[in-house]
């Protein structure tokens, strides 16, 4: 038996792995994406960053702390990047580069603030081997044709903090006070699951993201895995006989996250419904609808930001020719709109 470690915080990244507080440690490392890896936190500055925990919880982090995560790609334009390492060595210097605990080699330019520094002291070992999140994930689904999929809604954006999982939350509760059942996905990003517990917080039924399918970021995933992923979401969303799938993918339309590569997917084209846009400034949406027309997408309607006061409402509802709606003002206008799109009109909000 290898060293028993008790540990501090197990990261969410591996929350399907349900592994224990006190785990077998082996120094036997092998640099594989989605393996889970053991880390000690060194000092931390006078800003420490935040995990959140395999609950959802998200806590402190400090120095000296023993951490559970898994070694992930990072490509976040508003965010730390990071890779994994070509090969991991006990004493190796990474860095935690979210709250979920994906953890990897930091780049050389990660912005204005660095990523917390962590120092690996090992792997865990169950039933003698090194867990993966690929140890646990969704069934495949090869392809979604022939099944009987409710019609879907996925929204996109300029970047990340673009007001994506505002809207998707606000949507859902309105869409749950009409009376349809919800359930609701995120398809690219990296790993974290705040943005699952604020959809099943606004009455999603079920839940479900590239997490589930083994993934710790969708950052670099090639175009036939990462579409199997998502038709591996899609269908297991569907297990819960909703009324509507809801859909984020997260990070921006253009980037390293495979967002247009989902879009434009005939299987899954075929089956949305609607598809919003999200955007931070007026460009961010005029250059949204050039680059999805260009790319043979349609988009049905604009928030974010961009909503925030009737300037870019009206530029949008003029210049774009669709509804343009702000989530967090008019959730219910909101809701109104994307049903009269479903078809839906004649369910009401409550």
């Amino acid at each position: 038996m290898g060293l028993m470690v008790k540990v501090d915080k197990i990261a969410s990244v591996v929350s399907r792995l349900a592994l224990p507080d006190e785990i077998e440690l082996t120094t036997t490392l092998e640099s594989r994406s989605g393996n889970a890896v053991v880390v000690r936190v060194l000092p931390v500055g006078p800003s420490s960053q935040e995990l959140e925990l395999v609950d959802g919880r998200m806590i402190k982090m400090f120095g000296g702390d023993i951490v559970v995560g898994a070694l992930g790609r990072r490509r976040a334009l508003r965010g730390w990047p990071g890779d994994v390492p070509s090969d991991a060595r006990v004493g190796d210097r990474l860095a935690i580069l979210n709250r979920g605990g994906v953890i990897g080699v930091p780049a050389a330019d990660t912005g204005r603030t660095s990523p917390l520094a962590c120092e690996v002291i090992g792997m865990p070992l169950v039933d003698g081997r090194i867990p993966n999140l690929k140890d646990d994930t969704l069934p495949e689904a090869p392809t979604l044709a022939g099944l009987s999929l409710p019609p879907l809604g996925i929204v996109s954006g300029t970047c990340m903090q673009s007001g994506k999982t505002n809207f998707l939350s606000k949507l859902t509760q309105g869409l749950t006070k009409a009376g349809v059942r919800v359930a609701a996905g995120k398809l690219t990003g990296v790993a974290c699951l705040r943005d699952l517990f604020a959809m099943r917080d606004n009455g999603a039924v079920r839940t479900a993201s590239f997490q589930d399918s083994g993934y710790p970021s969708t950052a670099g995933l090639e175009h036939g895995e990462l579409v199997a992923m998502a038709r591996a979401v899609i269908v297991d969303l569907a297990r819960s006989h909703p009324d509507v799938i809801l859909l984020e993918l997260g990070d921006g339309l253009i980037g390293d996250y495979g967002v247009v590569d989902v879009l434009t997917d005939d299987e899954i084209r075929a089956a949305i419904r609607v598809h919003a846009f999200c955007a931070s400034d007026l460009a961010g949406a005029w250059a949204g609808d050039r680059y999805c027309r260009d790319a043979g997408l349609d988009v049905d309607l604009y928030s974010g930001p961009v909503t925030d006061n009737l300037v870019g409402v009206e530029y949008i509802e003029a210049h774009l020719d669709r509804p343009a709606v702000n989530a967090g003002k008019h959730p219910a206008r909101l809701a109104e709109v994307v049903l009269g799109l479903l078809d839906m009109a004649d369910r009401k909000v409550s």
